[in-house]
This record gives structure tokens, C-alpha cells and sequence, in this order.
């Protein structure tokens, strides 16, 4: 979704290499790495700031390799998983922040257009989410809402 309002091209064929078990350098267990995520979970972090944090202060270079799970995946089946999920989040902070900023700036006409592009990406992926289950039916994005929730 990210290049869809641009006439750029995509990422086509951007894939990590196969690999079916953690190398031999990353020397942790599965029972520590899944205490850790949850101790990383219980102080407020997202699940890919937890990913952020495991590669770069515990040198876990594959959670899924080691876990058999990704970090999501292992939050929903602890039932951990926030509400509205992070991409959709992190969407909705940046349709806040425009907001203000054309508040402030009214006559900046590019980042009303932008601001339209995103509230537009957030009802694509609402609706995504309602299809998957992931999100409550009757839920609906408003600004309103949005700064309700975000702050």
C-alpha cells in the first residue's frame, strides 16, 4: 500500500532469503526469547519496536526462526495484542499530526491533499480489518475517535 498514490514503481520481488533455522551464532532459547517479549510487551512497546530492540540489544536476528511464530502471532496467542492494530495506529497518528499542522497552516493545500491520502489508507485498511475479524464490526475511523485513542 505504501506506493499507491505515486507513479512509482513497487518493490517487486524483494524477499529476504529462505532460511529454516536460526544460525549458529544466535545462541538463545525459545523459553528466554518468549519471557523477554513479554517483559518488552508489559513496559508498553510496540510489537515492531520489540522486534527493533531483540535484533539490536539481544542479537536475536529472526524472532519466527527461533519462536516458530512472528512477534504478533505470539502476542495473539498470549491474548497481549492491542486493540487497533499498529499499522493502523501509527496511520491514524499521522492523519492527527496533519491535521493539526493544517490547523496551524491553512492555506498549505499539499498536505490537505496528503492528509486526504491517508484517512483514505486508513478506511482501505479498516475495511481490511472488519473482513479479517481483526477489528470489531461496528468500529469506523473518525478524527474524533482518533484523538481519543492515540493520546
Amino acid at each position: 500500500m505504501a506506493k499507491m498514490h505515486s507513479r512509482k514503481g513497487g518493490s517487486s520481488r524483494s524477499r529476504p532469503p529462505m532460511v529454516t533455522k536460526a544460525p549458529e551464532w544466535s545462541d538463545v532459547s525459545k523459553e528466554e526469547l518468549e519471557k523477554t517479549i513479554m517483559k518488552l510487551h508489559d513496559t508498553g512497546m510496540s510489537p515492531s519496536r520489540i522486534g527493533l530492540t531483540l535484533r539490536d540489544q539481544y542479537g536475536v536476528p529472526n524472532v519466527k526462526l527461533v519462536i516458530g511464530n512472528s512477534i504478533t502471532g505470539f502476542l495473539r496467542d498470549n491474548n497481549a495484542l492491542a486493540d487497533i492494530p499498529e499499522d493502523l495506529t501509527n496511520l491514524m497518528r499521522k492523519a492527527l499530526h496533519v491535521r493539526k499542522h493544517i490547523k496551524a497552516n491553512k492555506k498549505d493545500v499539499h498536505n490537505k491533499r496528503a492528509l486526504q491520502l491517508t484517512e483514505n489508507k486508513i478506511r482501505r485498511m479498516v475495511k481490511y480489518y472488519h473482513d479479517s475479524g481483526r477489528l470489531a464490526p461496528d468500529w469506523t475511523y473518525s478524527p474524533e475517535t482518533a484523538e481519543i485513542l492515540i493520546s
